[in-house]
């Protein structure tokens, strides 16, 4: 998480610095007429792309529910398609760049499959204990060969009346008060 804070804080400073260097002249000599069109043009029409793609990705959300499926693809693509716009509304040429690739179909298709392998899925395993995913332990109880080994009622043999096993002379009560003997 920190690493991403901290990669979200380069890009801007990434972006002024190379609006100095194009200020300068050091990279290419530009006027700095040229540099401020240039940065709001590629924010407009970045704006107008995220704008187009927003009501495509909205369109498959909708066929999909009306289908009864679960639009996953579609709603992290809303996402990523919300990031692109904040992108494009940071001033600068590397913000409008990153935005240009989380906005642009081709460019989000991998940048998708990345987030749902390293951001979602990691976030659902931790949720559901990994019942969402299916990476659940599934070898049996744990300790199990401790108890087969003891016998079916324990370290007695006693199952009780019922054959459940359970033997109610052996079993403790969890007494969370403070005792006065210790």
């Amino acid at each position: 998480m920190l690493r991403a804070i901290a990669l979200l804080l380069l890009i801007p400073l990434f972006d002024a610095v190379l609006l100095v260097a194009l200020a300068t002249g050091v990279i290419y000599p530009v006027s700095p007429l040229v540099i401020v069109a240039l940065v709001v043009l590629t924010a407009l029409v970045g704006m107008l792309l995220v704008r187009a793609e927003g009501r495509t990705t909205l369109r498959k959300i909708q066929q999909k529910l009306a289908t009864g499926e679960v639009p996953t693809d579609e709603l992290i693509d809303g996402g990523l398609l919300v990031a692109a716009g904040a992108f494009f509304l940071t001033p600068g040429l590397v913000t409008d760049f990153v935005g240009l690739l989380l906005a642009v179909p081709i460019t989000r298709i991998p940048i998708r499959a990345a987030v749902r392998r390293w951001v979602v899925r990691p976030y659902i395993d931790a949720k559901t204990g990994g019942f969402a995913s299916g990476q659940v332990y599934i070898g049996g109880f744990p300790n199990q060969d401790s108890a087969a080994d003891t016998g079916a009622g324990g370290p007695s043999g006693s199952t009780g009346g019922d054959g459940s096993g359970f033997d109610p002379d052996e079993a403790t009560d969890v007494d969370f008060e403070e005792r006065e003997d210790s």
